[in-house]
C-alpha cells in the first residue's frame, strides 16, 4: 500500500498567483490615490508601499494608513478610502489560480489523499482567498499563523498539520514555493517535499527538496511513482 496519505499545500504562490494579484491591487490603489489628490509620482508611491510591506509583512492590513502617515504626516481619508476601494476591486478581479490547480485537486481527492493548507497568512485572509476561488471544500484543515503563533520553517505548524490529519511525517508531503520556509521546515520534521518552482519569485535557493515541479499537474505523476510513494 502507498505510504503517502496526506498532502500539505502552501497557499500563496503555490495554489494562488498571489504576487500577481498583489501587484495589480497595489498599482490600482496608487492610481486611485493620485486621482484623489496624492502629490507623489506613481513610482515614488510604489516604492514606499513595497518598503512598508517588506518591513511590516506582506499581509499588513494597515499599509495605506502607514504610507500616508509616513509621506503626508497625516491620514487624508479621501485619499485613503480611494486607495482601499481600488485595491479591493483590483484584488478580486486579479486573484487567480495557477493553471490546472482545481482539476489536480479534484483528482487528488478522488485518489483518497487528505489535503490541508499550511500557510503563514492570517486565518481570515487564507479562508477568504480559498472561498473566493472555490477551493474551501477540498481541504480538511487550514493551519494559519494564529494556530501556533509561529511561521514556517518553525516545526510547530508542520506538527500541528500532521496531528490534525492524524498522519505520521513519512505519510505526508509538503508542496510549496519557498524553499527556506516550506522545504526546510518540512524536512526538519521528516516530511517529504515538492518544490513548486513555478511560484518561486525569489530566484536562487539553497535548500534541497525531493522533487521539483513546473506545473501543479505534475504532482499526479510523482504521487503515482512507486519509488516516491513508498
Amino acid at each position: 500500500m502507498p505510504i503517502i496519505r496526506a498532502l500539505l499545500f502552501d497557499l500563496d504562490n503555490t495554489l494562488i498567483d498571489f504576487m500577481k494579484m498583489k501587484q495589480a491591487a497595489v498599482d490600482a490603489a496608487i492610481l486611485a490615490m493620485l486621482d484623489a489628490g496624492l502629490t507623489m509620482t506613481a513610482s515614488e508611491a510604489s516604492r514606499s508601499i513595497w518598503e512598508i510591506y517588506d518591513r511590516d509583512g506582506i499581509e499588513s492590513q494597515e499599509v495605506f494608513d502607514r504610507f500616508l502617515l509616513e509621506n503626508l504626516g497625516k491620514i487624508d481619508y479621501k485619499i485613503l478610502a480611494s486607495g482601499i476601494i481600488a485595491y479591493r476591486r483590483a484584488r478580486e478581479a486579479s486573484m487567480v489560480l495557477y493553471p490546472h490547480v482545481k482539476s489536480t485537486l479534484i483528482e487528488m481527492v478522488r485518489r483518497g489523499y487528505r489535503l490541508a493548507i499550511l500557510s503563514d497568512a492570517p486565518s481570515k485572509q487564507a479562508w477568504l482567498r480559498l472561498c473566493a476561488l472555490g477551493l474551501q471544500h477540498f481541504f480538511e484543515t487550514v493551519i494559519a499563523f494564529e494556530d501556533t503563533g509561529q511561521r514556517k520553517p518553525h516545526p510547530l505548524p508542520f506538527r500541528l498539520a500532521l496531528d490534525t490529519l492524524g498522519v505520521l511525517p513519512q505519510e505526508a508531503v509538503m508542496i510549496g514555493d519557498w524553499p527556506e520556509r516550506d522545504m526546510a521546515g518540512a524536512k526538519a520534521v521528516g516530511i517529504r517535499t515538492i518544490f513548486a518552482r513555478y511560484g518561486n519569485v525569489k530566484g536562487d535557493f539553497h535548500v534541497k527538496c525531493d522533487r521539483e515541479i513546473d506545473d501543479i499537474s505534475e504532482l499526479l505523476e510523482i504521487l503515482g511513482d512507486p519509488v516516491f510513494n513508498h
